[in-house]
């Protein structure tokens, strides 16, 4: 049967007060706080953030698929799931696809993974969500809404066995986008929770538990998601699990995170798990999926894999509403068109997107990016290609005033980062304060979004500094 091999979560590093967001509108505020994406941070960016975080110490290379999940894909016509192995430095021979539509699309997503190592047509499939949702300003919904990214490696070989995948159809009463629609729009919470979001996910609940002959009590975890933590707390008391054992909802402290909430909550209890546990997982949206985990062992911690539970440490308060405001282009403004070629993206996509440098065989210099004469020793065509590291110590720094034409009052710190185990990179930084950089201090490479340059979405990377647990 087809088992999780690892997992994996991404967090944005800025969190908003709600109370500020009320403040702003002289609105009543929700208690806690949510997570918010960077402006240059989409759904596709933090996918590849949790998917690194998941594949920590595993080879990219050995998976034969990747499923990506969300409800806000940067394209409407145009896969996001390469863009995402790409990322990931994954194999070009793979079986990718996107999810979306739904916000049980992870779940849909991690079912026909496992279905599809289960059949034998892949050996293993990674299984990403993101979601970057937009609630209409001035409205409650902004307060709840929140950004975030999780993974998991489904596998024939892992810690947990998944097994008795049982899903719920039908036109429901819950909240919906139109195309052409920015904001997300509901009907009514009571009627979408009573009639929507209880009927589906307790049915599915009850479902698997009767097939599979678990008894309620034997159940060690719920992951249940939910809006709020009082609506799981009545779907589990439905299905006849203790409402003590269900997973946090991420409620204060991320908010809705959308289709990778599951993901990501199932995230933190793999870590926790000790063997002979039984998770439930019951996912909801449009209908609901549910399944059951078995823990034969517990997952050994691994080198360079934060979870959920390191990234809702790192943390940076963002002091006003308006900065949130930037983050999303709520307040529209006359911006330059930056250049841009898709002939070019598409050329250097291994370059750009993969982070592939050249080693040089005469002088073993790294070279990016690669040339066909090394700037070291002046070989020619002797090279090896290889894949850099992500992270990196600051050689030497500017402060920017202009960014995409325009002037900012906050300068953009541009780095030159000396990569650990070779090469040097000129990236810009993001996540920090310029007043912050110093020759010296270590930094990480993340994927983002550079800009729109010609009418499509430019990707590569940028640095920022290590982040530290807030007490």
């Amino acid at each position: 049967m087809a088992k999780i091999a690892s997992f994996g979560a991404y967090v944005p590093l800025f969190r908003l007060s709600r109370q500020e967001m009320a403040d702003a509108w002289g609105v009543p505020a929700v208690p806690g706080e949510r997570s918010v994406a960077n402006s240059d941070e989409d759904s596709i960016t933090m996918a590849v953030a949790a998917g690194t975080d998941c594949l920590a110490g595993i080879d990219p290379s050995t998976i034969d698929g990747l499923f990506f999940a969300t409800t806000t894909a940067p394209y409407n016509e145009k896969q996001c799931a390469g863009v995402i192995a790409a990322g990931l430095d994954m194999r070009t021979d793979i079986n990718t696809s996107d999810f979306t539509g739904s916000l049980r699309s992870a779940t849909s997503a991690l079912r026909a993974a496992a279905d599809a190592v289960d059949s034998g047509s892949a050996e293993s499939i990674l299984v990403v969500a993101a979601d970057c949702r937009l609630a209409e300003p001035e409205t409650m919904m902004e307060q709840l809404l929140g950004d975030g990214a999780g993974a998991v490696l489904v596998s024939r070989k892992g810690s947990a066995t998944l097994r008795g995948f049982d899903s719920i159809a039908g036109e429901q009463i819950g909240g919906w986008r139109r195309s052409k629609d920015a904001y997300i729009r509901s009907f009514e919470a009571k009627a979408e929770s009573k009639y929507g979001y209880m009927l589906s996910a307790v049915q599915a609940g009850k479902n698997v538990l009767e097939n599979e002959k678990v008894e309620g009590a034997e159940i060690t975890k719920g992951i249940i998601t939910a809006d709020n933590p009082m609506s799981g707390g009545k779907v589990a008391g439905s299905i006849g699990i203790n409402p003590m054992s269900l997973e946090d909802v991420l409620f204060f402290s991320v908010g809705n995170p959308g289709a990778p909430l599951v993901l990501m909550m199932l995230a933190n209890a793999l870590e926790q798990a000790s063997a002979g546990d039984k998770l439930l997982v019951v996912n909801n949206g449009d209908g609901a999926d549910a399944f059951l985990v078995e823990i034969d062992e517990a997952f050994a911690p691994v080198e360079g894999r934060k979870g959920l539970a390191a990234h809702l440490a790192q943390k940076k308060v963002l002091p006003h509403y308006t900065d949130y405001a930037r983050f999303r282009s709520l307040m529209k403004k006359e911006e330059l068109d930056p250049r841009g070629s898709a002939v070019t993206y598409w050329r250097d996509a291994n370059v750009a997107l993969n982070l592939h440098a050249a080693r040089c065989r005469n002088c073993n210099d790294v070279n990016y990016p690669m040339p066909r004469v090394c700037i070291t020793c002046g070989t020619k065509d002797q090279f090896d290609e290889i894949k850099l590291g992500k992270t990196a110590t600051v050689f030497t720094y500017t402060l920017d005033h202009i960014e995409c034409g325009n002037y900012v009052n906050t300068a953009v710190p541009r780095l030159v980062v000396d990569i650990d185990g070779g090469g040097r990179l000129f990236l810009s930084m993001t996540d920090g304060d310029p007043d912050d950089v110093e020759i010296g201090m270590s930094v990480d490479l993340v994927f983002r979004r550079l800009h729109e340059g010609s009418g499509f979405h430019n990707y590569y990377w940028k640095c920022r500094a290590v982040p530290e647990a807030t007490s």
